[in-house]
């Protein structure tokens, strides 16, 4: 399943990362992923002093959607990376390391999420792409969205052939670990917000006492 956030970032947010963009320094993708044979990128660098107000910015954001915090039921959320594709740049098809070195111990990489930065009209290509079964979703969201989806699937990002492509890309580890208990118990909580209010207090109760469980039983928050 696939999570789409029209309004991850505010507008002011949105025009200082790509300020950022436009003054820090970017170095080459593959500094992440060397022998990469598809890879084709540019990311910010770690070492630029701007690097940390960007993933900062990011990091606030992704953790104050409420969405998000239902979607995800994120443990640790690994530090926003700016990334940019210019022209005859792409990231050919793959799926997502398992563990990312982050902190005092590695992340597991559950779900993946990109937030867009530049107007879909000033450049060509760069979609997102997802692979779902036989056939490809396309994701090129205007700025300030966001698409959250399971590191699992094989993705790419199509070439850019016009204009530059800013965005930023980040990892999530859920205190859910199985992705379709993930699904099942986001889609009970939907349930339950949306049709609450039309129950008995007995039965909301009941409902909550099944949410609760099934976090409960299937959740890690260690």
């Amino acid at each position: 399943m696939f999570l789409e956030i029209p309004d991850l970032l505010t507008p002011s947010e949105v025009e200082r990362l790509r300020a950022l963009g436009n003054v820090l320094k970017f170095v080459d993708g593959r500094v992440s992923n060397p022998h990469s044979t598809i890879k084709n990128n540019l990311q910010l660098d770690y070492a630029d002093p701007g690097y940390k107000e960007s993933a900062q910015m990011m990091h606030q954001a992704l953790l104050r959607s409420e969405e998000m915090r239902n979607f995800a039921f994120p443990k640790m959320v690994a530090p926003p990376l700016l990334t940019k594709y210019q022209p005859g740049m792409n990231y050919g098809a793959h799926s997502d390391a398992a563990f990312l070195p982050i902190g005092n111990r590695p992340l597991r990489s559950d779900m993946s999420c990109t937030i867009f930065l530049n107007e879909p009209e000033t450049y060509d290509g760069g979609e997102l792409s997802v692979k779902l079964g036989t056939r490809e979703i396309d994701f090129k969201l205007k700025p300030g969205g966001a698409i959250v989806y399971p590191s699992t699937t094989i993705h790419q990002v199509k070439p850019v052939t016009r204009g530059e492509r800013l965005c930023g890309i980040t990892f999530m580890e859920s205190m859910i670990v199985d992705q379709t208990c993930r699904e099942l118990l986001w889609q009970l909580n939907e349930v339950k917000a949306l049709e609450s209010d039309k129950m008995d207090w007995e039965n909301r109760t009941r409902l909550s006492y099944v949410s609760e469980s099934l976090y409960r039983l299937w959740g890690d928050a260690g």
